[in-house]
C-alpha cells in the first residue's frame, strides 16, 4: 500500500478511457484517498459515478480558464481534504482547427488558448495548492512525445507540450526547497477523448503498434503504474524530469508522411 494515508487531487478525468482514470485506479488500489475535479455539469455527470466507484464522493468544479474557479480552488480542496500529498494535472486543449494542416497557419487566438489551458494552468494550480501540500509532496503532469519531436497533426499541442516540460523543470527548482517534486509523464498514443481531436489519429496508433519495440500501444493501466511511482515515496529523489511510458515509441519516431504500411 504505497499511498496508504496519502491524499491526492486528480485534475482532468473525463471518463473511464481517460489517462487520469488509469492513474486514479492505480492510486486508489495503493491506498490513496482522492478528490476529483470536473470541467462542467456535463462532465460532472460522468465524474461523480467514477469517483464513487473509487471510494470518493469528493468532486469540485474547475475550469482553468475561469478565474473564479481558480481562485476558489485552494479553499475547495482544503474543505474536502485539508492538506494533500499529490496532484495529477491531466488537462490539455487546443481548438480542433489548430490540430490539422500546417502549424504555420495557427492563429494567435488558438495558440493562446492552447498555452493557457495546457501549460499555464499547471503554474496557476501549483501557485494556489502548493501551500497546502505536505512535505514530500509530488506533482505530475501529462506530456507527449510531440513535445520532443515532430508528430504529424499534433501542431500547436506539440509546442505546448514542449513548454509544459520546460515548466516542470522550473517549478521543480521553485518547490525543491520545500521537498515537493514536480515531474512530467509522457505517454505514448492512447485513444482518449482528447486524442480524438487529432487528425488521422487512428493511423498514428496503428503505426506505433507496428513499429514500437513492444509491438503494442500502451494502455491507461501502463501509465497508471508509472504515475504511481512518481507520486509515491519510491521516487522521492526524482524531480524536474519527463518520464516516458510509450512501448519504445520514442526510440523510432514517426516521419511526416508515414502510413501504416511503412
Amino acid at each position: 500500500m504505497l499511498l496508504n494515508g496519502k491524499t491526492g487531487l486528480i485534475i482532468g478525468l473525463a471518463n473511464k478511457h481517460s489517462i487520469a482514470y488509469g492513474i486514479a485506479v492505480a492510486c486508489k488500489e495503493q491506498g490513496a484517498e482522492l478528490v476529483f475535479t470536473y470541467l462542467n455539469e456535463s462532465i460532472k455527470k460522468r465524474v461523480e459515478p467514477i469517483a464513487e466507484e473509487l471510494g470518493s464522493k469528493k468532486v469540485i468544479p474547475l475550469d482553468v480558464m475561469n478565474i473564479e474557479d481558480m481562485d476558489l480552488l485552494k479553499e475547495r480542496v482544503e474543505n474536502e481534504m485539508g492538506k494533500i500529498d499529490f496532484i495529477v494535472h491531466s488537462i490539455a486543449f487546443a481548438p480542433k482547427r489548430a490540430l490539422s494542416g500546417d502549424t504555420i497557419n495557427t492563429t494567435r487566438e488558438d495558440f493562446l488558448v492552447a498555452m493557457d489551458v495546457s501549460v499555464y494552468s499547471l503554474i496557476g494550480i501549483v501557485q494556489r495548492l502548493s501551500p497546502i501540500m505536505n512535505d514530500g509532496g509530488s506533482i505530475i503532469t501529462l506530456s507527449y512525445f510531440g513535445g520532443d519531436k515532430y508528430v504529424p497533426n499534433y501542431n500547436v499541442m506539440g509546442i505546448a507540450k514542449s513548454a509544459l516540460q520546460a515548466t516542470v523543470r522550473y517549478l521543480a527548482v521553485d518547490l525543491g526547497s520545500r521537498n515537493i517534486r514536480v515531474n512530467a509523464l509522457s505517454a505514448g498514443p492512447i485513444k482518449t477523448l482528447a486524442a480524438s481531436g487529432i487528425d488521422d489519429f487512428r493511423n498514428l496508433l496503428k503505426w506505433n503498434e507496428r513499429h514500437s519495440p513492444l509491438r503494442r500501444n500502451v494502455s491507461i493501466e501502463d501509465v497508471g503504474g508509472s504515475a504511481l511511482y512518481l507520486v509515491s515515496d519510491l521516487s522521492r529523489g526524482v524531480t524536474g524530469e519527463t518520464h516516458y511510458v510509450d512501448s519504445g515509441y520514442n526510440i523510432i519516431g514517426m516521419p511526416k508522411d508515414a502510413t501504416v504500411g511503412d
